[in-house]
């Protein structure tokens, strides 16, 4: 199990280790026997057994069944990323009141290399199917939020961040560059990025720039449409609250001048 892709000079071998199997059990998703982690770390066992009782120890992981999971205290530690910058109150307000008045869920991220992570959501009374929860990632070039993030980089700094070729999610994500451009210069134009089941079949799904946060993060928020809700009046109101949502958020939560409404 890899540590970083950008693995520094020097470091800490114990806490590396650590990150590995956090990493490993957040991928998974469901409990991990240690048999399953000393095969997938290749660590001895006696230094794993004392790994992973040191991690419950203190609630990093916890027991499911024969199995570990990511623990409580690991969520409490990663909420806190959201209360710098003002960033959680600030899109609480804003999702309150987009979900009060259109009734669509609202979600929040953060561009990160060539990566989206979402950080935050406020979800509508009813329901639609989201591939994303926060603390997931999908390629900035595949869904709305990436484009919208994207969209606030010049084409050079976009091409220089992308992998090269550019994967495909569903059969009509975007791969072409060029076609890819074109679209984020729509999006500045517009005020608002588009991906037409780029990620998930049946649904469409907008999103709009908020700004850079004082600690330098890109920001952008969003919300889905299934295909039985997207009549043209809906998606009008829709797209302009999302842009006056971003507008909201940028004003409480961004270092830079919001976008115009």
């Amino acid at each position: 199990m890899p540590v970083s892709a950008d693995k520094p000079a020097y470091e800490v071998p114990a806490l590396a280790r650590a990150h590995a199997l956090l990493s490993r059990l957040a991928e998974r998703g469901a409990p991990m026997r240690a048999a399953e982690l000393a095969r997938d770390s290749g660590m001895p066992r006696s230094s794993l057994y004392l790994l992973l009782e040191t991690l419950e120890a203190r609630r990093w992981i916890e027991r499911a069944g024969d199995g570990y999971v990511i623990g409580l205290t690991l969520l409490s530690l990663g909420s806190a990323y959201l209360r710098h910058d003002n960033l959680e109150p600030a899109f609480r307000d804003a999702a309150a009141d987009f979900v009060a008045r259109h009734n669509e869920v609202m979600q929040l991220a953060m561009l990160d290399g060539a990566d989206v992570a979402y950080l935050a959501r406020e979800d509508a009374r009813r329901p639609v199917r989201l591939v994303t929860d926060p603390g997931s990632r999908l390629p900035a070039h595949a869904c709305a939020l990436g484009k919208a993030l994207l969209a606030s980089l010049s084409d050079a700094e976009v091409l220089a961040r992308l992998p090269s070729p550019l994967p495909a999610i569903t059969d009509r994500t975007i791969t072409d560059p060029a076609r890819l451009l074109a679209e984020l210069a729509t999006a500045r134009r517009t005020g608002f990025a588009l991906d037409l089941e780029e990620v998930s079949a049946g649904l469409t799904c907008y999103a709009a720039y908020v700004g850079r946060t004082p600690l330098g993060r890109r920001v952008a928020v969003s919300t889905s449409l299934p295909a039985d809700r997207l009549d043209p009046r809906h998606a009008d109101a829709v797209r302009a609250g999302l842009i006056a949502a971003a507008r909201q958020i940028a004003l409480r939560a961004t270092a830079e001048e919001p976008p115009a409404p």
